[in-house]
């Protein structure tokens, strides 16, 4: 606090001692001796980070330490007694928007004499006598913002367009076998309808024909069955053999091409035996290929809800990913953000072995979920970029403490120590130009530790690169930052 001193003010030769007004005219130091006061403050706080801006602070005696806060915790980013420094509502003649609250907490570790200049006063005094000067700093600082905002908005465009490329490819694939699926069923439908046919025009008798459905119906149920046990290309091809034996003793056509499909469907010489007895040697080769066709057509059936269930899958996920019809803030499955996102980059991610080691005691968080997706998706872009082709993509997660923990690590060739510190800076990176804006791990960090009051860091050797996201349980409780994540 404020020391109980009476209020004096500096001299103009006293001001130009001082080497942020050291060039300034005889006439403006005038105005500034008027215009501005000493202040004692003891040991303790000047001002928080947050308060409303409304002075400039010119160190005269003592020291200053500033400090921001971090994930709950004040970090210090300064300490000096160089006289002459200066904290406070120093970007005043940006305008009112600009300086609404303070950027960092000031304290002084002693008794300590400041030079005070309102934040109106400065505001006046800089875009009076450097109008110019301003003009040029504004733009250069809003310049800036622009570009870093247009830039980050098409780095998100670029990745939602890269994203839809992929998810695209990834619909065609089940959406072009569910069509030739379908048109083959529509033949094989065609060929089964002409076999009933032939079966019962009127000389196979009641008995035989349901010997024959019920025959079908054991069909289709070893061919369920059978469509997910794994069976070996040798044993396959064994057992289509001896069927191909059968049928060419048996004098069924195209034997060929009948032996696969039952092959497949777990059919053998036995059944084919309990077949030969149902309808006799005159109506075999018809119940033979009707029953064919009966197992193709579950088949192709099978394979039309395999892919109309891959393609509901895909679409899911990337409304999920997207957030398509929800609230911006909402609770959410971090696990469940996580899949999305490995289903929307599924393309990418091929020729990778990917890991997903996710706690299954982990508890839903509040979250701006579209965006921790953007989160997830620049890290392991970039997480594939380093592995160049082939490695392991490792995605864990784990409660600890009050806090969610998440980390991607990858087995790439590691960040070395020199750039290590600067990889959150807006517009670095190690890509050759035009292959990357340097933004995503700038906006990563933004909407983590900004929007989300969490904290992302980095820890790389070669082999093993791991970012780790660490987002609060409850960003509304005032809690501790646990040991472990601070270690």
């Amino acid at each position: 606090m404020a020391a109980e001193t009476e209020a004096r003010r500096l001299s103009p030769d006293e001001l130009r001692t001082l080497f942020l007004f050291e060039s300034l005219s005889d006439e403006q130091l005038q105005w500034l001796s008027d215009a501005g006061y000493v202040e004692t403050y003891s040991e303790g706080l000047v001002f928080n980070e947050g308060d409303p801006a409304t002075c400039c602070y010119v160190l005269l005696s003592g020291e200053i330490r500033l400090c921001k806060l971090s994930h709950g915790e004040e970090v210090e980013i300064n300490r000096t007694r160089q006289r002459g420094v200066y904290a406070g509502a120093f970007n005043a003649f940006f305008g009112a928007a600009d300086r609404k609250a303070y950027t960092a907490t000031m304290r002084v570790t002693e008794t300590s004499e400041f030079y005070v200049i309102g934040a109106d006063t400065m505001a006046t005094m800089m875009n009076t006598w450097f109008p110019m000067a301003v003009h040029l700093i504004e733009g250069f600082v809003m310049g800036m913002r622009r570009t870093n905002e247009t830039l980050g908005e098409r780095e998100r465009l670029l990745a939602l367009g890269s994203l839809s490329a992929g998810l695209t490819h990834e619909l065609n694939n089940p959406a072009a076998a569910a069509v030739r699926a379908a048109a083959t069923l529509r033949q094989r439908v065609s060929g089964m309808r002409s076999k009933l046919a032939m079966l019962a025009d009127g000389t196979l008798d009641a008995t035989k024909l349901h010997q024959i459905v019920a025959l079908q119906d054991d069909a289709v149920e070893r061919l369920e069955k059978n469509k997910d046990k794994d069976i070996s290309p040798m044993d396959l091809s064994d057992a289509e053999d001896s069927l191909t034996d059968w049928l060419d003793d048996h004098d069924v056509q195209a034997s060929w091409d009948v032996a696969p499909v039952l092959a497949a469907a777990g059919l053998d010489v036995a059944w084919m035996e309990e077949v030969l007895t149902a309808v006799g040697p005159t109506y075999l080769e018809g119940a033979v290929r009707w029953l064919m066709y009966t197992i193709d057509t579950e088949s192709l059936m099978n394979e039309i809800d395999d892919s109309v269930t891959r393609i509901s899958t895909l679409v899911g996920a990337a409304k999920q990913y997207s957030q398509i019809d929800r609230a911006p803030y909402q609770t959410v499955d971090l696990r469940e953000l996580l899949k999305s996102t490995l289903v929307m980059m599924s393309g990418k991610l091929q020729g990778y072995d990917v890991v997903k080691d996710f706690d299954p005691e982990l508890p839903p968080i509040p979250a701006y979920a579209a965006e921790l997706n953007q989160v997830w998706t620049n890290i392991i872009d970039n997480a594939v970029s380093a592995m160049g082709g082939h490695g392991t993509l490792t995605i864990r997660t784990k409660r600890d403490g009050a806090y969610a923990l998440v980390e991607i690590g990858d087995t790439g060739p590691g960040i070395p120590e020199e750039i290590r510190r600067r990889i959150f800076e807006p517009f670095f990176t190690t890509k050759p130009i035009g292959e990357g804006t340097g933004l995503g791990l700038d906006i990563s960090w933004r909407i983590v530790v900004k929007k989300h009051h969490g904290d992302l860091r980095v820890e790389s050797e070669p082999g093993n690169t791991r970012f780790k996201i660490i987002l609060p349980l409850d960003p509304e409780e005032e809690v501790e930052t646990g040991a472990s994540l601070l270690s």
